[in-house]
Formats: C-alpha cells, sequence, structure tokens
C-alpha cells in the first residue's frame, strides 16, 4: 500500500491532480486493483515521473525546515548572538554575525576553522562567536572545559590562543598537553586547571547544550549566520555566498 500512495503521488504530480482526490479508501477492491495494474505500467513506462515527484517532495521539506529554522532562530536570538560565556571575534561591530558550534576533537571543525579563518581575513565585517559544543568524546570536554576556562582566567586574548591552538591540533588531548599548551602561551596553566570543574564552566558549557537541543543541533560543526541555520561544514565560496544574502 505504501509503494501504491507513493504511485499515485507521483501520478498526481504529473497530472497536477490533488493527491487528496485519489482517494483509495473509497475504491471497490476490483477497482483498486485496476488503478494499481494502470500505475505499475504507467510507471514501467515512464519511471522517470516518480523520481520528480520525489524530488519535488525533497525540496517542499526542505523549504519547510529551512522556515522552522528561521523560526528557531529567531525564538533563540538572544542567547545564540549575545549569550556572555561565548567569545566573540572578527569585527565585533560587524553588520552579519556568524556563530559556530565546535568540538575540538571534530574532524569537519577543523576544515570549517580554515574557512572561517579566510572568511574573516577577506570580510571585516563579520562579528564572529564560538560555542563550545563538546560531544565527541571526554577528550572533547577536556578542551572545551580548559578553553572557556581560560577566557575565565586570563581573558579573551588568552581563549583566541588557545582556541587556534586547539583547533590545529591533531593529537590526543591530555591535562599533560594542555599544561604544555598553557605554557607555550605564557597562561597560567595551574590556575585554568583549577577552574576548569567549576560550576561557573559548567554553566557555560550547559547552556550551550541547552540551546543546541533546542535548536535541533546535534553534531559540530553546526553554523548560524545573520537568520540562517546550517547544519554542517561549507566551503568558503559557500559560506561567504550566505553572509552576502543575509546582507541583502
Amino acid at each position: 500500500m505504501k509503494r501504491l500512495s507513493l504511485a499515485a503521488l507521483a501520478l498526481a504530480a504529473c497530472f497536477g491532480t490533488p493527491a487528496a482526490a485519489l482517494d483509495l479508501s473509497t475504491m471497490t477492491p476490483a477497482e483498486k486493483a485496476a488503478f494499481g495494474e494502470a500505475v505499475k505500467s504507467y510507471l514501467m513506462e515512464n519511471p522517470e515521473v516518480l523520481v520528480e515527484a520525489i524530488n519535488k517532495l525533497e525540496e517542499r521539506q526542505q523549504a519547510a525546515q529551512a522556515d522552522n529554522d528561521k523560526v528557531l532562530v529567531k525564538t533563540n536570538a538572544d542567547d545564540i548572538f549575545h549569550f556572555a560565556g561565548d567569545w566573540v571575534g572578527g569585527n565585533p561591530d560587524g553588520d552579519v554575525t556568524m556563530v559556530e558550534f565546535i568540538d575540538y576533537k571534530c574532524t569537519y571543525c577543523k576544515k570549517a576553522y580554515e574557512v572561517v579563518d579566510e572568511v574573516l581575513k577577506k570580510d571585516g565585517k563579520v562579528r564572529f562567536v564560538v560555542k563550545e559544543f563538546p560531544i565527541l568524546s571526554d577528550q572533547s570536554v577536556l578542551a572545551a572545559r580548559f578553553a572557556v576556562a581560560t577566557r575565565m582566567v586570563a581573558g579573551d586574548a588568552a581563549y583566541e590562543k588557545v582556541h587556534n591552538t586547539l583547533m590545529a591540533f591533531r593529537g590526543d588531548i591530555t591535562l599533560d598537553s594542555l599544561k604544555r599548551l598553557a605554557a607555550d602561551e605564557k597562561i597560567d596553566a595551574a590556575a585554568v586547571i583549577a577552574k576548569m570543574n567549576t560550576e561557573e564552566v559548567t554553566a557555560v558549557l550547559r547552556a550551550n547544550a541547552q540551546l543546541a537541543e533546542r535548536m535541533a543541533i546535534s553534531g559540530t560543526p553546526a553554523f548560524v549566520v545573520g537568520g540562517q541555520l546550517l547544519r554542517g561544514y561549507a566551503p568558503a565560496e559557500a559560506m561567504a555566498q550566505i553572509i552576502a544574502d543575509e546582507r541583502g
């Protein structure tokens, strides 16, 4: 019956007939059998019709998802763009804000890091917000706690250095590797490590996780650019176009 329903949808799309007009429940068994044979015969001769109908359905679903995402962004705008626990880079007074949910153990986040870096260097009017969202492993959580604690202990400039280093880092993230990172950047490692497991740090990660849940974001990277939500990686050209679209 499911295949027959899809076929009916395909025929409806082909002939411009409302799907509701093809109500199988009103047909007799003989009429259903005849209709099924007609559908099968038609689709065997014109298989592209079913493909077109399915593609059209997917387009409608994607459009509905995009509209829903815009509502999610608008509803959660203050937490997305102005949460005090997040670091702000790029141009703080920029005309378009790009927000990224990141995990330091995420391969695509590291790839996206290069895209973000390119966009920020080419476009001096983008405000960039980082949301620590460690979801992949214990190392992810360790790194995120260290980064957030660094900002609290040593400030935004120190956080930026730690963030950049962790994004480029390819090995295992351990307390020892984080201590070495702090030493290299002349950051007080003991003070940062003492801060890592405090409720203040936990509150930042919790707030970002709760926001992600409300936004139906379950992976990294995820971006909010102006009023658009992008779940996943996009190359520099695509990201630049999204920013341009937001500017109108």
